[in-house]
């Protein structure tokens, strides 16, 4: 069976209620991977699935343990969850590079793909930053110095512009997505779909004996739409996307 890791789409949000004199906070969690993970399990993967603040202690430091997956994926989460563990932001301590780990692991033959989001790529102010991580050599794009994001909120169209094993039997125009992030894609790499106005949607490459991908924008709210995700494409995309960075 074909393992996937799927790391981040989690947030925690503080709110200040003030009423005249008074004030109090309430905090709430979310995940905004659902749908993504249910078109995963559906098509018959076995799904490991760490939230952002999971990830940032259990994330996999070696290569022995990547190896129990066949491919990961990285959804708006910061480079700095994976670079500052409490062991070294804390304490001060050494630590593993984990986005280095990745990246080798990814070279020796993994698969691995970056989703877009507020956290991914270069993201919202660039604190995302992957730009100046390891994983910037394994992406099979260039990311903008700064804040990177493109808020569409009209919607635009994507359209596919390649034939290839992941986009077989899907539609050729997408659902309407209300964001993206800008992205320029390697020399060597392949853009399978693109919006109207040129901007790659989805980009595939070869990293040694790897595979990597990049999708510009989000599966879930707000950049994606519940039209989107309950689009028959969605799940069969991501299915077929997994079956091609896993080598199956």
């Amino acid at each position: 069976m074909t393992r996937v890791l799927v790391a981040g789409e989690s947030w925690s949000v503080t709110s200040i209620h003030t009423k005249g004199f008074d004030s109090f906070t309430t905090v709430d969690y979310a995940e905004g991977g659902a749908a993504l993970l249910g078109a995963l399990r559906a098509g018959g993967y076995e799904v490991t699935y760490m939230p952002c603040h999971v990830a940032a202690a259990d994330f996999p430091w070696t290569m022995e343990e990547l190896n129990e997956y066949d491919a990961v994926l990285l959804s708006d989460v910061g480079s700095n969850t994976f670079l500052l563990p409490a062991d070294t932001f804390v304490r001060g301590r050494r630590t593993s590079n984990r986005l280095e780990v990745l990246r080798d692991w990814t070279h020796a033959g993994g698969g691995l793909a970056m989703i877009g989001g507020y956290l991914s790529f270069q993201g919202i102010e660039a604190k995302a930053n992957y730009r100046n991580s390891p994983l910037a050599d394994a992406l099979p794009v260039e990311l903008e110095v700064g804040d990177d994001r493109a808020e569409e909120p009209g919607g635009v169209v994507a359209r596919l512009s390649d034939t290839h094993e992941i986009t077989d039997g899907i539609e050729p125009t997408f659902p309407l997505l209300l964001g993206y992030q800008r992205l320029v894609p390697k020399d060597s790499a392949r853009v399978l779909a693109r919006f109207d106005d040129g901007a790659p949607l989805l980009v595939v490459d070869q990293y040694g004996r790897g595979r990597t991908l990049a999708y510009a924008s989000d599966i879930g709210p707000h950049w994606a739409p519940e039209e989107f995700t309950d689009w028959d494409g969605f799940a069969a995309l991501w299915q077929q996307a997994v079956a091609w960075l896993a080598g199956k």
